[in-house]
């Protein structure tokens, strides 16, 4: 397969630079990619980088991705993790076809190996403790020492193996490490554990196993076994790459992966820490991994974000050796420019407050052509009716307007989206003096929202017919953190919460043909930004959550720096 110059360059990433190569060269025929997550939790907006990292470059270079669950922790390990999982790789437009895989498959060949490092003398069983191990291990300025077991015979680190094996020992008193050297300038290189006891039940394998075998073993010897040609981690994961290559150098693996590193995602406003994530849920701080205002893609899907801007802002910030925060204004900017495109328009009120036009016919209800998207003329029109009570939007009037406001007030002309101008001629007020109803009456002539005599108010808003709408439960959803930097600066992370993240808003008024819209679609309430059903809607109660404003501060900043 070769691979043409333009097209690298439009591609251009310095890891397809290297995939781009290895074929040219003739190293490989096939590329095999790999995702690699570990069930322990959702997968978040970082996950959606690397899933489109690895599943990309399979598909431009005509090759193939595998999912591979790294299930060698059981203690942290649920079905609903791998269910969820799975799920977010196919909403996010990926999929692995009959490549499966999961670490587990592998226990026995990894043990099989790690027998074979105890026999050629290159890993034993050690008795020390945890602690001991950390304090065995040395600093960065400082070589470790070795453990009192690193010299203990072949044949009795065998035999501890295998009674470790069969579970005769409880957690933690003893480990197989491999014998690399201590005095390493790389501190994964002093005699790292390759396998601790458990004693926990594997959602897969069940009580087969009390030996488990960590990260660092499984995940080159699975490569390995799959027959992956790039691994492609996060930047982390650099300074293990010496002890990736050790082992498969020491094991008679079928192939020889090559580790790549990149620099992982880091995002304003957010906090990407399976760890800080699961505190969140654990302790109610959000409604569950789903919530609207988690990273997480399940989080991102029930807030309204299509697939598609995810794909695109993974395409947007591109690939990088070294790490950097992204804005998570450049996120939502790639959702508005789908959502813009694809969403159709439609009318909802938020904070009603009725109107009634004194001059329109009692009883006469008319239907109007709104456009469904004027950014896709073949999306059409719908017929929305119209009549003598509407409800328009609460902050649409103002009875002692200051300059600039120019929505309606007092003696006021405005027009109503695709239907009239109207003006308004009285102000009703209740007994504590607060608004409750706006008389008004309309010009029949500007009928569609334009006038034949050329008026053209200032104003254009919103409205709905009183007789048609739907009450709704909307929710408004902000950034989770107040700060751009959650917990820096030694802060506790969980003070910097905010505490307006969610708002929800009763007696909101929306139009009835959202009933019938699935979860999973989003649409413009137009004026008020982008919102989608929530799955806990129920019959004649929709719940509707906003996915963004309209209001796009990344584009309007990225035109002043154009200007400048």
């Amino acid at each position: 397969m070769s691979i043409e110059p333009s097209t690298l360059s439009e591609r251009g990433d310095f890891i397809r630079e290297i995939v781009a190569a290895d074929l040219r060269d003739g190293r490989h025929q096939t590329i095999v990619t790999r995702f690699p997550p570990e069930p322990n939790g959702y997968l978040h907006i970082g996950h959606a980088k690397s899933i489109c990292l690895n599943f990309g470059i399979a598909r431009e270079f005509g090759g193939r991705c595998h999912l591979r669950f790294d299930d060698t922790n059981p203690i942290k390990e649920e079905q609903e993790y791998i269910d969820s999982i799975q799920a977010d790789v196919r909403w996010l437009g990926f999929d692995w076809g009959e490549h499966l895989y999961f670490a587990s498959d592998y226990f026995e060949q990894l043990y099989d190996w790690a027998v074979y490092l105890i026999g050629a003398g290159k890993a034993y069983v050690d008795d020390l403790s945890a602690d001991e191990i950390r304090e065995y291990r040395g600093a960065l300025t400082q070589p470790g020492r070795n453990s009192p077991w690193r010299d203990r015979p072949i044949g009795q680190s065998l035999d501890l193996f295998e009674r470790m094996r069969k579970g005769e020992f409880p957690d933690g008193t003893r480990v197989l490490r491999a014998r690399i050297d201590m005095s390493a300038p790389n501190i994964n290189l002093r005699d790292p554990v390759l396998y601790r006891i458990l004693h926990a039940a594997h959602p897969r394998t069940g009580d087969k196993w009390c030996v488990y075998p960590m990260y660092d073993f499984a995940h080159g010897q699975s490569d390995a076994i799959e027959g992956i040609t790039h691994s492609i981690c996060t930047l982390e994961f650099e300074v293990h790459r010496p002890l990736y290559d050790w082992l498969l150098e020491n094991l008679p693996v079928p192939s020889r992966p090559r580790q790549i590193e990149f620099a992982r995602l880091n995002i304003t406003y957010t906090v990407l820490s399976k760890r800080v994530l699961l505190r969140l849920v654990n302790e109610s701080y959000v409604r569950g991994w789903d919530d609207p205002r988690m990273p997480t893609i399940a989080g991102l899907r029930r807030r309204g974000f299509p697939a598609e801007g995810i794909r695109d802002f993974a395409a947007t910030i591109g690939v990088a050796k070294s790490d950097s925060v992204v804005e998570v204004g450049q996120l939502e900017h790639a959702v508005r420019n789908v959502l813009n495109r694809i969403a159709p328009r439609r009318f909802a009120v938020l904070a009603p407050l009725k109107v009634v036009i004194e001059n329109y016919p009692e009883g006469q209800v008319e239907e109007m052509d709104v456009l469904n998207n004027p950014e896709d003329p073949s999306a059409g029109t719908r017929k929305v009716p119209f009549m003598r009570e509407l409800w328009i939007e609460r902050e649409d009037f103002m009875e002692s307007p200051p300059a600039k406001f120019y929505r309606l007030a007092p003696g006021r002309e405005v027009r109503l989206r695709s239907a009239y101008f109207i003006t308004c001629r009285e102000v009703v007020k209740d007994a504590a003096g607060e608004i409750v109803e706006l008389r008004c009456t309309y010009d029949p002539a500007t009928r569609g929202g334009d006038s034949p005599d050329g008026r053209r108010p200032k104003a254009t808003l919103h409205w709905i017919s009183a007789g048609h709408a739907m009450p709704a439960e909307v929710r408004l959803y902000d950034h989770l953190f107040s700060c751009p930097d959650p917990g820096a600066d030694d802060r506790d992370l969980f003070a910097d919460l905010n505490p307006d993240s969610e708002k929800v808003l009763l007696g909101c008024l929306v139009d009835p043909t959202l009933a019938a819209l699935p979860v999973g679609e989003t649409v413009q309430f137009e004026r008020l930004g982008y919102f989608t059903p929530d799955s806990d809607s129920t019959t004649g109660r929709p719940v509707f959550n906003r996915t963004l404003t309209l209001k796009d501060t990344w584009a309007k900043l990225q035109a002043q720096g154009k200007q400048g």
